[in-house]
C-alpha cells in the first residue's frame, strides 16, 4: 500500500468491545494500542495487544484512531478538526442510534417509508392512546435506556393489552430509567439489515446483507441479548440498499461520516420499512464480517480513514458467527459473574483457532480465560458457498471449545432457506 507495511492503530472503548479487530491488525503487523473506559472491563484483551491507559495521550502517536461505539461523538469530531484519521465516534451518528425519533425523520427525509411510530415520556399516555389503537407494537425504549436490550419488547397481541400491561410494569419498575420510550406499529415479514463501510465520501462496496438473532434461545423466545449469532452475505448495491442505506450517501458525506453503518428493516411483499440505525461497527457483526473479508483489516481501515477508495475482498456465499456466552450474559450481575464464570478457563480440544474470534477474554501464562464481567466470551465463526456450509463449518468449530457453563443457540442461519425463498419471490435478490 504505497510502500507502507507497518501503521499505528488507537482503539478506543467504553467497554471493551473491538477487541477482536484489534487482534486481527497486530496479527497483521501493524502496532496496536486499546484503551477500555469501564473498570470491570479493563482487563478485556490483557495478553493479546498492548493496552494504555490514558489513550488522550497517545492520540498524537496513532495513524488511525478507532472509537468501537456510540457516545465518542464530540470526541471524534474534535479530533477530525484537527486532522487526525478516525473511525466512528461521530455526533451524527449517535444522533441517528440514539434519538429514534430524529433517525425515523432522517429516514424518512431521504425518501424511506418509515412505519407508523409515537414517541413518549409519559407512561400513562401511552396506556391510554392504546386504548383507542388497537394492534400489535414494539415498545423500544429511547436513550441511555436503549442499552438495555432487555427492555425491548415485541407486542404478540392484536388488542395491544399485552404491550399495555407491560407499560404498567415499566411504570412501577423502571420509570427512573427509561425517560423516553417509542411504540412502533408492528408488521410482519423478513427481518433483514443492511450495512456498508462509508469513507466520509462514499459507500465501500460490496454492502452486507445480515440477519440477527437477538433472543437468547431457539426459536427467537427468551430475552434479548443484543445478539446471540448472525448469518450473513455480501453482496453488490441492490434493492435493499438502493431503497434504505443508500440513499443516505449525501447526508452521510454532508457529515463526515467514516466507519460502519446499517439500517436494520422489516422487508414484506409490499415494500421495505426501516427500523433503526446502528452508527458504528456491530458486534458481533464485526467478527463475522471478517470470516469473509480476504482484504488486510489494517490496510482497509486506514483507506477508510483518509477518505480513500478501496477494493474489498470478499469471499463468495455465506458467513455464520455464534456467540458463546457464559453466566450471567446477557444481564450484568458481578456476583454471578464471580461465582460461575470469573477467570474459567477456555479450552481447545485441538490447537486450531481458524473461525476463533475475541469476546470477552484475556491470555494469561499462555491460557485463554474469560475477562470483564458480563459473560460474552467467543464469536466462532464459519463460510461456505451455501448457508448450510457456513453452518456446519461453524458449528463445527464450537465442538473444539470448551468452557464451564458455556451456551449457546444450535439454530443460527437455519431460518435462511425460508426467508431467502421469500426475498427472492418478492424480487429483493437476484
Amino acid at each position: 500500500m504505497n510502500g507502507i507495511t507497518k501503521l499505528k492503530f488507537l482503539f478506543v472503548s467504553h467497554i471493551g468491545l473491538i477487541g477482536d479487530m484489534a487482534w486481527q491488525i497486530k496479527k497483521e503487523g501493524h502496532d496496536v494500542k486499546y484503551f477500555i473506559k469501564d473498570k470491570p472491563m479493563k482487563d478485556v484483551c490483557d495478553g493479546f495487544v498492548d493496552k494504555t491507559d490514558d489513550w488522550q495521550k497517545q492520540v498524537d502517536w496513532a495513524d488511525v484512531i478507532i472509537f468501537d461505539d456510540t457516545e465518542f461523538g464530540e470526541q471524534g469530531d474534535k479530533l477530525r478538526k484537527q486532522g487526525k484519521k478516525v473511525i466512528g465516534g461521530s455526533t451524527y451518528g449517535d444522533n441517528l442510534e440514539l434519538d429514534r425519533e430524529y433517525g425515523q425523520e432522517e429516514m424518512k427525509a431521504v425518501g424511506m417509508t418509515t412505519l407508523p411510530h409515537w414517541e413518549f415520556t409519559d407512561f400513562d399516555e401511552s396506556i391510554k392512546f392504546l386504548d383507542n389503537k388497537t394492534g400489535r407494537y414494539v415498545l423500544k425504549p429511547v436513550g441511555e435506556a436503549d442499552n438495555e436490550k432487555h427492555l425491548l419488547y415485541v407486542g404478540q397481541e392484536e388488542d395491544g393489552k399485552d404491550v399495555q400491561d407491560i407499560l404498567r410494569h415499566y411504570k412501577k419498575n423502571w420509570s427512573k430509567l427509561i425517560k423516553r420510550f417509542q411504540l412502533q406499529k408492528h408488521v410482519l415479514g423478513v427481518e433483514v439489515a443492511v450495512g456498508g463501510f462509508f469513507n466520509g465520501i462514499d459507500f465501500i462496496t460490496p454492502i452486507n446483507i445480515n440477519f440477527e438473532h437477538k433472543r437468547m434461545f431457539n426459536g427467537d423466545i427468551g430475552p434479548s441479548t443484543g445478539e446471540m449469532g448472525t448469518s450473513m452475505f455480501w453482496s453488490a448495491p441492490n434493492k435493499i440498499f438502493s431503497e434504505t442505506l443508500g440513499r443516505m450517501k449525501e447526508k452521510l458525506a454532508a457529515a463526515g461520516y467514516i466507519g460502519y453503518i446499517d439500517i436494520n428493516t422489516i422487508v414484506t411483499s409490499k415494500g421495505i420499512y426501516p427500523l433503526e440505525f446502528t452508527s458504528r461497527f456491530g458486534y458481533p457483526t464485526i467478527s463475522i464480517q471478517m470470516e469473509g473479508i480476504t482484504s488486510k483489516m489494517g490496510f482497509f481501515m486506514h483507506a477508510l480513514a483518509n477518505n480513500q477508495p478501496f477494493e474489498l475482498k470478499t469471499k463468495k456465499g455465506f458467513q455464520v458467527g455464534i456467540v458463546i456466552a457464559c453466566p450471567p450474559f446477557p444481564f450484568e450481575d458481578p456476583a454471578a459473574f464471580k461465582r460461575y464464570s470469573e477467570d474459567a478457563t477456555i479450552l481447545f480440544k485441538k490447537p486450531d483457532l481458524d473461525g476463533v474470534h475475541l469476546g470477552d477474554v484475556k491470555l494469561v501464562d499462555g491460557d485463554w480465560h474469560l475477562a470483564g464481567n458480563l459473560g460474552y466470551g467467543l464469536v466462532v465463526t464459519g463460510s461456505g458457498i451455501t448457508m448450510e456450509e457456513a453452518r456446519t463449518k461453524a458449528y463445527n468449530c464450537v465442538k473444539n471449545i470448551m468452557i464451564p457453563n458455556m451456551f449457546y443457540r444450535t439454530d443460527i442461519g437455519q431460518k435462511w432457506r425460508h426467508e431467502g425463498d421469500m426475498l427472492r419471490t418478492w424480487g429483493y435478490l437476484s
